[in-house]
């Protein structure tokens, strides 16, 4: 018995080491929110206040020393975050997760971002402000590298550190202007359709922008080898750990709008969920400089920002500034291509890509004088049919950092104004306000013209240059409005009405969102805060009451049985809401994924017709297809000697849906509840694996809100019936000049990247019920409510 109890005695001693251990770890691994720090380069001690939310308001002297102190702090809530982004534009992801990552890394190994972030260092100006400024940030970001805790991600994983550079930075930018690109997923997938059916299939798709009906409205003071392609860049953006840029809203109500007579300012940015989330909140104060702004991982100057004079964000002006050509070899020779003035040589380069656990692979880009060829680093491309592509990011001068400086630094609009000239790619709807009651937006973007007929939806010929751009824009001709006589700017990633006659291709979003916004903005004049509050957690879709009421209509004569009476029944009392009790969005959902699917599959083939779901033309579609009875796309080609007409698609699609909805939710059509179907989950890349998914991930929740409805929730179309979220606002920020100290932000998740944090996942519950904290600005207030963290100069 008395060993018995020695055994059992040892064994508790040993339970309880572990235990203590486990903490003492676990404790270390905590961001440090209070105490103090030396830190190396600060000129003067600074002082750290976190709220209770864990956003750091930053006071020092200078501005040098506050954005080391960004930098110090931002790393340790989001270096694991910071090191993932900066591997993906030059290749760098399989040094951490061996081949599974190769693909993806030789993509963007050849599309030449890493090579245009140096050709923009090398121009740099090293004296001036947004430089230093960036060496600051830096600074700090490497003092934690060096003596901060290690991120239980890179113990996990195995990552070496290593010192991070103004290259980073600008690959970062590079990697989220990719992002926001549609022409590499939707151009070769045309491509293909045109070739195999013609063009009257392209026609009824609505690419020439014909469904773009609710257009921003403007005002100045002045083959199948082809669709390897977007297979391709669809599939690693969708399996990227850090998630690409799709959508955003925003509105900005002037002083005639709102019931105080101040601006408003709205925003919400829509990108692809992961945890952590995209944006890092931080408050800088000195003595002549405050803002408030949203940072990405490993850049020193926020996208999205506040203080008490002006407020800016954006969304995605999805303009097209990817192009792709067809070039021609030389027989015999595949070192020479065609061009319009003979045969030139394929500029050629090397790169070597370091892989975990194997040899490195070497990858050789050659490119011609459109851009690099895309069969060297896509798998499935004929070699023998070579496809460039043409990319504004790479091939305009990169000017974003001194463009984020000048955003995050303007004294007034037209500083603000100039500072959006800078930024040639990506495309973006840039939106202000003031507390001068000044509203504006611009689209950024360096845009061009073709000669009269090139579709630039298609892949174009190389060869002759024909299909070559013959003319770039000044920016002046940029859509854009400056305090329009109606009272308020909006964007939400719809079509720009014309300039000068020219309607700018692209690819813009159905115009759902765009026609809840400016309806509801239209409809009163007394706009406060709480009321624009309750519209950025909208729920309801005017187009989707018109479509149900179009599907329904072909049902005409139709035999229906008592459960589908009942399912019409209750569609036809639905007012276009995605709430977590509504019963219809169920209905509705499989309902248009089985009429897209009846439709289109048979020509597309599956694995087309679900890349073709997920882009603009897709979306654009849903709404559209359904009024035009002639289409070409209703006969199902593979029946013989049937000719499908729409009612026969539409009525099947129905029968389908029901039979499907009642095989997955039970015969209680009450009970087909939109939460049951609509669910989020903040996806950690390391959650991945089953046994660390409760450490790393975030939910999940059910999940309100839809796909193109204000409060965008978007999800893919699945045979399961299951609506994964896989993206929505990544924030939602209300900035009132009437009460600037009391404006409102959200995050999906928390502030920090940390998982020991808690603050990893404090707002998670908040977002999903449509509730908002304060981005406090009032020292006292901070003060209050915050841990203080003092840090020193380090000598």
């Amino acid at each position: 018995m008395r060993i018995v109890k020695k055994i059992f005695f040892a064994l508790l001693v040993f339970v309880i080491v572990i235990a203590i251990g486990l903490w003492a770890y676990i404790f270390h691994l905590k961001p440090k929110y209070e105490g103090e720090l030396g830190l190396q380069h600060l000129e003067k001690e600074t002082t750290v206040y976190f709220d209770d939310f864990g956003v750091p308001h930053i006071y020092a002297d200078s501005e040098k020393d506050a954005m080391t102190a960004l930098g110090y702090v931002h790393a340790q809530e989001r270096l694991w975050q910071m090191e993932l982004l900066r591997r993906i534009a030059p290749g760098r992801l399989s040094e951490l997760f061996g081949t599974v990552a190769l693909q993806n890394d030789k993509f963007f190994a050849g599309i030449g971002i890493e090579e245009a972030s140096a050709k923009a260092i090398a121009k740099l100006d090293k004296n001036s402000e947004s430089y230093k400024l960036t060496q600051a940030y830096l600074d700090g970001i490497n003092q934690y590298l060096e003596e901060g805790p290690t991120p239980v991600e890179f113990t996990l994983v195995g990552v070496k550190k290593q010192k991070f550079t103004i290259k980073d930075v600008y690959n970062i930018f590079g990697y989220m202007s990719f992002s926001f690109a549609m022409a590499q997923k939707t151009d070769p997938l045309l491509t293909d359709i045109k070739n195999k059916y013609g063009a009257a299939y392209l026609k009824d798709l609505g690419i020439e922008g014909e469904f773009n009906t609710t257009r921003i409205k403007i005002s100045k003071e002045k083959t199948e080898a082809y669709t390897a392609i977007s297979k391709s860049v669809a599939a690693m953006l969708d399996q990227s750990p850090i998630p690409p840029f799709v959508g955003s809203n925003s509105w900005v109500v002037g002083p005639k709008k709102s019931k105080t007579g101040k601006v408003i300012f709205a925003n919400d940015p829509h990108i692809g969920f992961s945890q952590p989330g995209t944006w890092y909140e931080a408050h800088i104060v000195t003595p002549k400089y405050e803002l408030y702004g949203c940072y990405l991982a490993g850049t020193p100057f926020p996208l999205l920002a506040h203080n008490r004079n002006y407020a800016y964000g954006l969304t995605m002006f999805e303009n097209d500034d990817i192009d792709f050509y067809q070039e021609r070899t030389l027989e015999g020779d595949p070192n020479q291509y065609e061009t319009p003035t003979g045969f030139g040589k394929y500029e050629i380069r090397k790169k070597t890509i370091k892989v975990k656990d194997t040899s490195d692979v070497v990858l050789t880009v050659k490119a011609t004088r459109h851009g690099p060829i895309m069969n060297d680093f896509i798998e499935y491309l004929d070699q023998n049919k070579p496809i460039a592509m043409s990319w504004t990011y790479t091939r305009e001068p990169i000017r974003i950092l001194d463009a984020a400086y000048g955003l995050s630094h303007a004294k007034n609009k037209d500083d603000f104004r100039e500072a959006v000239k800078l930024i040639a790619a990506p495309g973006l709807n840039v939106m202000y306000g003031d507390a001068l009651g000044n509203t504006a937006w611009w689209a950024s973007g360096k845009l061009y013209k073709f000669n009269k007929g090139v579709n630039t939806h298609l892949i174009l010929d190389g060869t002759k240059g024909k299909d070559d751009i013959i003319e770039y824009l000044d920016f002046d001709k940029n859509p854009s409005a400056e305090n329009p006589e109606w009272g308020y700017v909006y964007s939400a990633n719809n079509q720009p009405e014309a300039v000068d006659g020219y309607l700018y291709p692209g690819y813009y979003l159905p115009e759902d969102r765009a026609k809840r916004i400016s309806t509801l903005m239209d409809s009163k004049s007394d706009w406060d805060k709480e009321a624009i509050s309750k519209m950025i957690y909208d729920n309801t879709s005017d187009v989707a009451v018109e479509t149900v009421r179009n599907l329904i209509s072909i049902l005409d004569e139709i035999s229906l049985s008592k459960e589908e009476k009942e399912v019409i029944t209750v569609l036809k009392a639905w007012k276009g809401t995605a709430n977590l009790e509504d019963v219809a969005p169920t209905i509705y959902n499989k309902w248009i994924y089985l009429y897209l699917k009846n439709t289109f599959e048979d020509e597309m083939g599956k694995d087309n017709f679900n890349l073709f779901l997920g882009i603009s033309v897709g979306k654009q579609v849903v709404a559209n297809q359904v009024k035009n009875e002639n289409s070409v796309w209703w006969d199902d080609i593979k029946t013989t000697n049937v000719k499908e007409t729409r009612k026969d698609i539409v009525s099947k699609s129905f029968h389908d849906a029901v039979l499907a909805l009642e095989s997955q939710l039970g015969t209680q059509i009450a009970d087909w509840n939109w939460g049951k179907v609509h669910t989020v989950e903040h996806e950690h890349p390391l959650g991945k694996v089953a046994a660390l998914r409760g450490i790393f991930n975030v939910g999940p929740y059910e999940s309100p809100g839809s796909n193109e409805v204000i409060n965008n929730l978007f999800f893919g179309f699945n045979e399961e019936g299951k609506y994964y979220v896989k993206g929505g606002p990544s924030t939602r920020r209300i900035v009132d000049f009437a009460d600037i100290e009391n404006s409102w932000s959200i995050l999906p998740t928390g502030q920090s990247g940390n998982p020991f944090s808690k603050h990893y996942d404090d707002q998670a519950e908040m977002y999903n019920a449509g509730k908002f904290r304060k981005m406090k600005l009032n020292k006292k207030e901070i003060i209050k409510t915050s841990t203080k963290l003092i840090l020193k100069p380090k000598k």
